[in-house]
């Protein structure tokens, strides 16, 4: 795919936004067939992209995912045995099992599970197979929070200030004193903000660290835990990335995943707002830097924060695919999973970093199973009803069917929507219309409230934050009914509580549950 390349800070749409990349013409295809170690969404998507290969697809599943989307939608699908859907796909040797029992030569880890696992990779390798991420190596070095921020900084990228964590309670309380408050404690093996809490005063960081440090054990087996200042009201902005395995690598532009709650990300876009051009350009840089020092093969996310006075610092890489991940294919029209087994196989960078350019925005609301106005307490039932928006630039990444269960067993992510536009208001009046279309019924989900968040004048101003959230609380709640209005939505209710009760009656019990995806 070739582009006349403008200049790096501009962005244009093109007539008719493209939801994926140009076909490339390849001698054949990378790989004869594909065993795909996930579930849900994620297994849909990559499989999508294996089909189009012309690929054959090869789907796991647990017992409960007997009937789901993921196995329907594959060439093959080879049963995993464990107590729950969880441990049958954290199991690795049963999963490299299936991929030689199947005819598989590569695996596609997904995201979640064991996509950042060092030692699953190397499994993969000593069988023979391609594991269609980064070698074991790097894997190991990126996913430990520590060491990838040491080699961060050996390479020019820029670090917060931190304390490195000791045998001793005593002089890691005394050195964090030291580089002074507010102060993150953060897990060195962690993720999805488990293990991390704010810290405002020395008295108080005895006990986060401890509870830090438990937290972080029990969710990854590594109770190591550091401190860095935490830098107030930061900007959440990483870059996507792609490396060859010898030294070169590109960058996709960036993205803006400032709006979280807990820590985790529900609205992603693509680019990120009122960035100037010449500090887009030294954090993709930066991203860059260290792909091609760590010889980075396949695709990555190196992330940051950044600060109100423009530092941005090396937050962590994610060496695998992000949730993510759809709106900077929008914007740029690169397949990222068709990159990713091509560079696997060895057929190289989709193009010249000069030749990837992004036409306008692009906008992702992670569609969760959950109460955001009973502080986003996840929700359970069943997806009795699906009514999903239709547009030309609109992608709903879902593994959804009727009657599927949803369970609190998981992470609460059930579907993504992803919606291009022309530039950002555009796109942003685009994604709440999408929004208002979207009709999920059976369980509660965050629809409204994504939708509220994005008419936010705050949002539309592009003043985001890891805190906007919280700081915004009060304006996004629910705005109370005025009485002809509130007629109106008694009517509507109880004609949904009829068709639901019809629903009900006619959907046989349901049988799956929905997959746990984490960021």
């Amino acid at each position: 795919m070739s582009h006349s390349a403008p200049p790096r800070d501009a962005f244009r749409v093109d007539a008719a936004p493209r939801a994926q990349s140009e076909p490339r013409a390849i001698a054949a295809a990378p790989f004869r067939r594909v065993l795909i170690a996930n579930r849900g969404e994620i297994a849909v998507r990559v499989q999508r992209t294996l089909r189009e290969m012309g690929i054959g697809t090869v789907a796991v599943f647990h017992r409960v995912d007997a009937d789901a989307p993921h196995v329907a939608g594959a060439d093959q699908a080879v049963e995993l045995i464990g107590d729950t859907a969880v441990a049958a796909h954290l199991d690795g040797a049963q999963i490299v099992a299936a991929a030689l029992a199947s005819g598989a030569d590569a695996i596609h880890p997904g995201y979640g599970f064991l996509s950042e696992n060092a030692g699953f990779a190397r499994q993969v390798a000593e069988a023979g197979l391609i594991f269609i991420g980064p070698d074991a190596d790097t894997i190991a070095l990126m996913g430990d929070k520590i060491s990838a921020r040491q080699f961060a900084e050996a390479h020019g990228v820029p670090v917060a200030p931190s304390v490195m964590p000791t045998g001793d309670l005593d002089a890691f309380a005394a050195e964090a004193a030291r580089i002074g408050f507010p102060l993150l404690i953060k897990a060195a093996a962690g993720g999805g903000g488990k293990g991390m809490s704010i810290v405002r005063e020395a008295g108080a960081l005895r006990e986060a660290a401890r509870i830090a440090a438990s937290e972080a054990q029990r969710y990854f087996g590594d109770g190591r835990v550091y401190a860095e200042v935490y830098v107030e009201r930061p900007r959440h902005i990483e870059v996507q990335v792609l490396g060859d395995g010898a030294g070169g690598a590109v960058h996709l532009f960036e993205r803006e995943c400032s709006v979280q709650r807990r820590f985790q990300k529900i609205i992603e876009e693509a680019p990120a707002a009122r960035l100037p051009a010449a500090l887009r350009d030294e954090i993709c840089a930066a991203a860059v830097r260290l792909a091609a020092a760590a010889r980075y093969k396949n695709a990555g996310t190196v992330e940051f924060i950044l600060g109100a006075d423009s530092r941005f610092f090396f937050l962590e890489m994610n060496t695998r695919l992000q949730v993510e991940h759809p709106v900077t294919e929008m914007i740029t029209g690169i397949d990222l999973v068709r990159a990713q087994l091509e560079i696997a196989a060895g057929q190289g960078l989709p193009a010249p970093q000069d030749e990837i350019v992004a036409r306008g925005h692009a906008i992702e609301c992670r569609i969760c199973a959950e109460a955001p106005d009973r502080g986003f307490l996840p929700a359970t039932g069943a997806v009795r009803h699906l009514g999903v928006p239709q547009g030309p630039a609109i992608r709903f990444e879902n593994a959804l069917r009727q009657g599927q269960k949803v369970t609190a067993d998981f992470d609460p992510m059930l579907a993504k929507l992803v919606v291009a536009g022309a530039d950002r208001g555009d796109t942003i009046d685009r994604t709440i219309a999408a929004l208002k279309e979207l009709a999920i019924l059976g369980v509660e989900t965050n629809v409204d409230y994504l939708a509220r968040v994005l008419d936010h004048p705050a949002f539309r101003a592009g003043d985001l934050h890891t805190a906007f959230v919280s700081e915004h609380a009060d304006s996004l709640a629910p705005r109370p009914l005025d009485a002809a209005a509130r007629d109106r939505a008694l009517i509507v209710a109880a004609l949904g509580q009829r068709i639901f009760r019809t629903l009900v009656t006619e959907v046989p019990e349901p049988q799956a549950s929905i997959g746990a995806w984490r960021n």
